[in-house]
């Protein structure tokens, strides 16, 4: 799998480019001032703002089915109450993701599906009893009405009172018209009374409603963000099960990587040194031929036929390398990297600073990362000068492979440089790229370190 850095260096304007056109848009009021008519702000208020009915219908629900189900634990219905109590709960939580995906822009995954062992009523009521993440809901239905309730009360508060306290110069003359008395009353008793009727007043008033409707969409958003977690926490999947999703998604990673590395040796032993092997019989048949009719001739095809064993050799050691060089095996990393190091057509530093050797499967995605960054910037960075830094931290082993190229380099650009970043990511690894546009590019990897 080739890593190429001319799709990422955006040379002819292609999927890397940076242009004026990736630039964020810029704003012309700051963010304090855009908050309180952002569209974002007024989603997170309607989502507080409906949290309260839904919450209560939430916790009715899973309050009175529970009570009914643990009632009648001392007959038969109680169980399948307390199931279809916990599946009430699970399609409650369905719309809640659906709730928080629009206007929270919260995206969960459904929790895991009930396991079944075979079909029927009894065995469904076992799996939904099974279920940690029916559970999980049923502790999210009964937790989040106190909390919606809160929610509710501060967002609303903050919210009316500071819209009304803003716009208090345009409706103060409602209180005189309508009221009988001179404005909006802040204090009075028996003999003395203070309303907000001069200008300065209402000008005050005005300028505290500001402040208030300038803070209200923070307070809305930190109060969403425990939302966030709550649904995040017990609406989705547990973290064992997005674990298992993880570890299968990176088995099939792993299972294509290495039917495509198959199939490129196979196309290289083919199309390369079988092909040579072929011609080299051929000649080496009609050699024999005129060995006895033209010596001479026979001679010069023989020793022709000597380099392209030569060649034919070095294919095959340059295939070997690129499959697990024997330097690697015998000497470790330091070696190994700096034997790809002096293939560089680039000066390249190699500097290996580890206590022992990796783990032979980290070691070698070691080694193909470092062949194929050097690779690469011989090919395309345009650089004078490279160097490989490899060392561990704790339990990472740590690459970094920089360059005074010409930058530009994006993982996200569809270049061969995503490729290598799933192949990373199928043992848990990462691949960071800082690439600036006219350099220096900076790839960092990490690697578990299993010893």
């Amino acid at each position: 799998m080739a890593t190429e850095y001319g799709q990422g260096y955006g040379w002819d304007g292609g999927p890397g480019f940076r242009g004026e056109g990736a630039e964020k848009r810029r704003h012309l009021l700051p963010a304090a001032l855009r908050a309180p008519i952002e569209a974002r702000s007024w989603r997170e208020f309607g989502y507080l703002m409906l949290s309260l009915p839904v919450s209560i219908i939430m916790f009715t629900f899973a309050v009175t089915m529970v009570s009914l189900g643990a009632g009648l634990l001392v007959t038969f219905l109680g169980i399948p109450v307390l199931a279809a109590a916990l599946a009430g709960c699970r399609g409650l939580g369905a719309l809640e993701r659906t709730r928080a995906r629009a206007l929270l822009g919260l995206d969960v995954a459904a929790p895991e599906p009930l396991r079944m062992p075979k079909q029927g009523a009894m065995a469904w009521i076992g799996a939904m009893l099974k279920s940690g993440a029916s559970w999980r809901h049923l502790l999210y239905s009964v937790l989040h009405f106190p909390w919606a309730v809160f929610a509710f009360s501060v967002a609303i508060s903050f919210w009316t009172y500071g819209w009304a306290m803003l716009t208090y110069p345009l409706w103060f003359w409602l209180f005189p018209v309508y009221g009988g008395q001179d404005g909006l009353q802040l204090y009075g008793d028996q003999g003395h009374s203070i309303y907000l009727d001069n200008p300065f007043e209402i000008t005050v008033t005005a300028l505290v409603g500001l402040l208030l409707t300038m803070a209200t969409p923070w307070i809305v958003r930190a109060l969403t963000q425990v939302d966030r977690l709550l649904v995040h926490g017990l609406l989705g999947p547990s973290r064992l099960a997005t674990r298992v999703v993880e570890l299968e998604s990176d088995r099939g990673v792993v299972i294509d990587t290495a039917a495509a590395d198959l199939r490129r040796i196979e196309r290289d032993l083919h199309d390369g040194a079988q092909a040579r092997l072929v011609a080299l019989a051929m000649d080496l048949g009609l050699a024999k031929e005129k060995l006895t009719e033209d010596p001479e001739a026979a001679a010069r095809m023989v020793g022709e036929a000597h380099g392209e064993v030569k060649t034919a050799l070095q294919e095959l050691r340059d295939l070997a390398r690129g499959i697990h060089p024997a330097v690697l095996t015998d000497r470790g990393l330091d070696a190994a990297m700096s034997s790809v190091a002096s293939r560089c057509t680039v000066p390249v530093h190699v500097e290996v600073d580890l206590p022992a050797r990796p783990a032979p499967a980290i070691e070698g995605i070691a080694y193909f990362t470092v062949s194929e960054l050097l690779q690469n910037i011989s090919k395309h960075s345009g650089a004078t000068r490279a160097s490989v830094d490899v060392w561990r931290i704790e339990n990472r082993l740590m690459i970094q492979v920089v360059d005074n190229g010409v930058g530009g380099a994006d993982v996200a650009a569809g270049s061969g440089l995503a490729g290598l970043a799933e192949r990373l990511d199928a043992v848990d690894g990462i691949l960071v790229v800082d690439s600036p546009v006219a350099g220096p590019t900076r790839i960092t990897a990490e690697l578990p370190w299993r010893g």
